[in-house]
């Protein structure tokens, strides 16, 4: 049974391209709470994710609140494997499925094509399940011939589609989102949503951040509400969405 188990978890980050004794100073200066130091090595450090507990299970669907940089992104990346914990432990079992950067991985010299399988074996994908699920693939995303150019030809919209559709035919059992990214027209954000939608009902546990908070009220079931890094609450959706406008009005 698939589980995600965070238990003390604090994550440093270091600033290498900060130089120079007066610039340190005043990123110093900026610290809040001590979230930003300088560490023994004189590096400066941001604590991205501090003392953070907390068990996702089967059957969860947990939306992320809180402003911009309170930790929702890092968390999820610490989740993913992407950021390992400073300190604490992070353990899960699963098959776990990031979909925090859908572009990661596209090579602009490749076809489209090509592409569905380079970023298929990223997101875990085996050849036998691409070629699977390849046909499928080329026609949820619309992009015709032009699978066969290399996707350096392609506009912006027609790679997030390439890439939408690519991330989205993964079978995962712990699924990670981050702001999903419009995708094209309104008869093709129906389709996107629906094939979400597919996404999210065939996953065991599914966390997401988005700054939606209705779409949150509609998909999830619990709510993590973070600040500086740490968890404020975490609980049923309606409780935890209703304090956190409360708290923001």
């Amino acid at each position: 049974m698939a589980y995600i188990e965070l238990n003390n978890v604090t994550l440093d980050l270091p600033i290498f391209d900060v130089q120079g004794r007066s610039l340190k100073k005043q990123v110093l200066r900026m610290g809040r709470r001590n979230r930003i130091a300088e560490g023994n090595d004189g590096v400066i450090v941001v604590r991205a994710l501090d003392n953070v507990n907390l068990r996702f299970e089967r059957g969860d669907r947990v939306g992320l609140i809180g402003h911009n940089g309170a930790g929702k992104s890092t968390l999820l990346r610490a989740m993913a494997g992407i950021y390992p914990p400073t300190a604490g432990t992070l353990a899960r079992d699963g098959k776990v499925v990031p979909l925090l950067d859908i572009g990661l991985g596209m090579d602009e010299n490749s076809t489209g094509m090509q592409n569905i399988r380079l970023r298929g074996l990223l997101l875990g994908m085996s050849d036998s399940e691409i070629r699977e699920k390849q046909r499928d693939i080329a026609e949820f995303c619309e992009l015709g011939d032009y699978l066969d150019l290399p996707i350096r030809t392609y506009s912006s919209g027609m790679k997030v589609r390439l890439a939408f559709a690519v991330s989205t035919a993964v079978d995962a059992e712990i699924l990670l989102l981050d702001e999903v990214m419009g995708v094209g027209d309104a008869s093709f954000m129906h389709k996107a949503e629906a094939r979400l939608a597919d996404l999210h009902s065939r996953a065991e546990i599914v966390v997401l951040a988005m700054h939606s908070n209705s779409e949150i009220r509609k998909v999830c079931n619990k709510v993590l509400w973070m600040e500086r890094g740490s968890v404020r609450a975490f609980g049923p959706t309606e409780e935890i969405v209703s304090a956190y406008e409360a708290a923001t009005a």
